[in-house]
């Protein structure tokens, strides 16, 4: 599970640079622009999800510990 959430980590990052990359700043809310923001925003969701996993199981395993 804890190589399988960096995994994960790191596809989201990379998807969320690509992305951000190909976001036009004039007009950030018009054609392709707007489809890489969302993107780019769920791709930073995912990351958030998967840290907050991590820290719970890492939580877990230290209140079974003690």
């Amino acid at each position: 599970m804890k190589i399988a959430s960096y995994i994960i980590t790191v596809i989201a990052l990379a998807i969320g640079v690509f992305k951000l990359s190909k976001i036009n700043f004039d007009g950030p809310l018009k054609g392709d622009s707007f489809t890489a923001l969302i993107t780019a925003i769920a791709a930073g969701c995912a990351i958030l999800i998967v840290t907050a996993l991590r820290v719970s199981k890492k939580i877990d395993n230290l209140s079974k510990k003690g």
